[in-house]
């Protein structure tokens, strides 16, 4: 369809509210007279919208990114898959903290940015006043390409600082013309910073001297579109565009942006490695070349019942036909570290079916797929998210973007026998098009727990299952994995005796219990001198015993951290048996678990690390001493925030990801990782026994 020089890829993104979806719209009408629009729902608000459109001899591929903070793995996609970014401010917002969240999620991975300004024509801000404000945030590198100019109070049109030339929207369409000598005089100062910022990013040394002993009269637009791309390659430099959300102006002078500077998909850079004796090892790899070895990635997987399985992939390098033989692969555990059963490491052989670009309401089909081009590929059965598409014969994959680990925990289980049976599956198909869902079935609680990222992700998965797999389900409370412990040494008798006519029971053992350090695990130790026990039986007493501490004696939980010397017993030459010592061990330990004083609960407790602006850390770490935290220490990041490093009861944590949103004012963040386990407080230790003993009744 088109080569690397008129292929464009490019992802909008923004805080919601900021009128992204809205130049989304306006940008795919203009050049498709008949669109009306999508239709807002959760669905849409959640997902990364695609497009393909042509400009001229271009055909631009515009992503719409979600802007709420639950979806921000959508995002990350979609910058894997462009090539550079719109960032959409709103002029009556200016630069929110989620807004400053979004920008350093691009900063990070130097992202060739353009600014869009939105709702110019709402009548409450002055352009001027916002770009500043954009300026204060970001430095002097942001730069208008356009100026808004007024009639009256109301904006009718965009002055180009490169070529001199204004968009004129005065007539209900535009029209281009030169700019008036009050209109060039009005945005001189503008047009200084601009062109000093295009030069210094650029490092045009030939230019700088021109402009020196010239001035800025004396460069061309030819000059000034050149060093343009050059500075904005950087991901250092960015130009700004007024948009108007009423009217068509801006459209055009974003699409001459885009076509004009945004870089070439040769461009993107890549990381590429193989698997050599299970280890990565990076390697070279050609970028842009429709002729070269595929290289290509999957960018989002969508799931539907009568279609089947879909793929959204880039093209990185070669080209990528109907029918083609191709391996898909992905190798999450090599890069994180960590093995997840729901996105198991894989090598398959896969025949690509029907691929198509993304348009308004239809796809076009087409037989192949060149480097730089987006398509959606039918009939990757195996294909998930992030996975990355090459020869069969020479497999090498892309490194998988950084994703985002789901923190907010919901509790589900089917609301039938019918539902139960199809959870999993629909469970399953959930995490795979969504990676940032992970599913666990905790083996200790009996329970389902859905990870989400937060409250709007967690209500748009549970529409889900309801709505496309039709499985119903509830929520119920988040149990947690508690541990039981000796907190004081204890002695004991156990005894198993019974006699019912012909060969009896008989076992007894004395056994003493101290209290190890946390992690310690179980010790059994042998002291039997004498004979009181044969040899035989002492295993079975040992077995009894860890029989009984896997079960627990307080409150069901598993009982750890002790240590259990045999140190007496008696035994019967008929009646005694391996069956009789197990139980006489498991009456032993409960024996010495019923002394006063001497046992406890565990809860767990995660090292917790927060990310927040610095304006936030006092609420922030008083919020943790709330939450019965141990502050451990504080430190800062490149971006002066502020990082707050705490240990906090797993109990604790069940809703911090919404909490911590609402403290830090959508700013914050968290990671959190097993600790270790801590002595549960008396009161909440007793509440929790009460409520296992009334289980038992019942």
């Amino acid at each position: 369809m088109s080569s690397q020089s008129s292929t464009r890829n490019v992802v909008l993104v923004g805080s919601s509210g900021s009128a992204k979806t809205t130049l989304y719209e306006h940008l795919i009408k203009s050049r498709n007279a008949g669109y009306r629009g999508e239709k807002m729902d959760p669905e849409r608000a959640a997902a990364l919208a695609v497009s393909t459109i042509k400009v001229g001899d271009a055909a631009i591929t515009i992503f719409d990114a979600p802007g709420h903070p639950d979806f921000v793995g959508e995002l990350r996609a979609g910058l894997r898959a462009s090539d550079a970014a719109v960032f959409v401010i709103s002029a009556s917002d200016g630069v929110d903290p989620m807004t400053e969240a979004l920008w350093n999620e691009c900063a990070f991975i130097g992202v060739p940015r353009a600014i869009a300004i939105t709702k110019v024509d709402d009548g409450r801000s002055e352009f001027a006043g916002v770009l500043s404000g954009l300026q204060d945030s970001w430095g002097q590198a942001v730069q208008p390409a356009y100026v808004p100019l007024k009639s009256g109070e109301k904006v009718v049109a965009n002055l180009s600082l490169i070529s001199n030339l204004v968009d004129d929207y005065s007539s209900g369409k535009r029209v281009s013309r030169p700019a008036t000598a009050d209109e060039l005089a009005s945005v001189e100062s503008y047009r200084e910073g601009f062109v000093e910022g295009i030069i210094q990013e650029s490092e045009n040394e030939e230019l700088m001297d021109r402009y020196m002993e010239l001035g800025v009269e004396a460069l061309t637009a030819d000059d000034l579109v050149e060093d343009l791309r050059k500075a904005i390659y950087t991901g250092r430099f960015f130009p700004v565009i007024p948009f108007a959300t009423l009217s068509d102006l801006g459209t055009e002078e974003l699409l001459n942006v885009i076509t004009d500077t945004f870089p070439r998909p040769s461009r993107h850079p890549l990381k590429i490695s193989k698997v050599v004796a299970g280890k990565l090892e990076e390697v070279e790899a050609e970028v842009g070349n429709p002729d070269g070895p595929l290289l290509a990635q999957v960018v989002r997987v969508t799931s539907d019942q009568f279609a089947g399985r879909g793929s959204l992939v880039r093209v990185f390098n070669g080209s990528l036909k109907v029918d083609d033989q191709v391996m898909v692969s992905g190798h999450r555990s090599l890069f994180t570290g960590k093995l997840d059963p729901a996105h198991p490491d894989h090598d398959d052989v896969e025949k690509v079916g029907p691929l198509s670009i993304p348009g308004v309401g239809e796809n076009t089909p087409t037989p192949k797929a060149e480097a730089g081009q987006i398509v959606f590929v039918t009939k990757l059965t195996k294909a998930e998210t992030s996975d990355s598409l090459s020869s069969k014969d020479a497999p090498i994959f892309l490194n998988p973007w950084n994703m985002p680990d789901p923190l907010l925990p919901f509790a589900i289980r089917a609301a039938s026998r019918n539902d139960e049976d199809k959870l999993p599956v629909a469970l399953n198909r959930l995490a795979v098009e969504d990676t940032t869902v992970r599913v666990e079935a905790s083996a200790e609680t009996k329970q389902t727990i859905l990870w989400t990222m937060g409250q709007a992700h967690a209500d748009l998965l549970l529409a889900r299952l309801k709505d496309r797999y039709g499985v119903n389900v509830t929520s119920e409370p988040i149990r947690v994995a508690l541990r039981e412990t000796f907190v004081a040494a204890a002695k004991a008798d156990g005894a198993h005796v019974k006699q019912s006519g012909g060969h009896g029971q008989y076992a007894k053992c004395q056994i003493e219990v101290e209290p190890l350090e946390r992690g310690a695990g179980f010790e059994f130790v042998d002291k039997i001198v004498g004979g009181v026990i044969p040899r035989q039986f002492i295993p079975s007493v040992e077995k009894g015993i860890r029989s009984q501490l896997e079960k627990g004696v307080l409150a069901g939980y598993p009982m750890v951290d002790i240590r259990v010397n045999l140190v007496f017993g008696k035994y019967h030459p008929v009646d005694s048996s391996d069956l009789a010592f197990q139980m006489a061990g498991a009456n032993a330990i409960k024996e010495a678990a019923s002394k006063p004083g001497v046992t406890a609960l565990l809860e767990p407790i995660d090292k917790v690390t927060v990310t927040v602006d610095e304006q936030y850390m006092g609420a922030v770490m008083t919020d943790v001493s709330g939450r019965r935290g141990q502050l451990l220490g504080t430190d800062a990041d490149e971006f002066h925030h502020s990082i707050i490093h705490a240990l906090i009861p797993q109990s604790e944590l069940s809703k911090y990801a919404i909490d911590l949103r609402g403290l830090a004012r959508g700013t914050g963040s968290f990671t959190r990782e097993f600790h270790g386990y801590e002595i549960l407080p008396q009161q909440q230790a007793d509440q929790m026994i009460a409520a296992a003993k009334e289980a038992a009744k019942g």
